[in-house]
């Protein structure tokens, strides 16, 4: 683990709560699963917005993008705790930030061709995946007695 110095009063995420967890790997993991519920709802939101009032009322979803950009924020600050667990976890959020872009996209052409509206199938992927990394790395002192006694 890299001893986090670099931000001040911001360091306080770097401390250590049960075991290995350190608090912004917590809060990462809050932000994502945040992310996925802030997602359905936004979806539904576009394809409302289309139906009633059409393809040029579908905005992005301002809740959708702060927590986007705060999981690739917070993906930055955890690359100073945890190298290679931060690296892994930035390189899976920055694949949401831009599948997000592009699936919006999507969304906006579906509404305007008058195609019905596909679910955003890369950004809940990339979302999952992240879900999955984020907590295995915050989550694994639950499971490692077992584990160490199989490994």
């Amino acid at each position: 683990m890299v001893e986090p110095a670099l931000f001040g009063p911001v360091d306080v995420l770097g401390t250590e709560l049960v075991g290995d967890v350190v608090l912004i790997e917590v809060i990462l993991l809050v932000l994502v699963v945040a992310n996925l519920l802030v997602r359905a709802v936004a979806y539904r939101g576009y394809v409302a917005t289309a139906r009633e009032e059409g393809a040029d009322a579908v905005s992005r979803s301002l809740p959708l993008e702060a927590t986007t950009f705060l999981i690739v924020l917070g993906g930055f600050y955890y690359i100073t705790v945890h190298l290679h667990g931060g690296v892994v976890f930035t390189t899976l959020a920055l694949g949401v930030f831009v599948a997000d872009f592009f699936e919006f996209e999507a969304r906006l052409v579906e509404a305007r061709t008058d195609k019905p509206f596909e679910r955003p199938k890369g950004a809940i992927t990339l979302s999952m995946l992240a879900f999955l990394y984020i907590a295995y790395q915050s989550l694994f002192f639950l499971v490692r007695p077992l584990w160490e006694t199989v490994v």
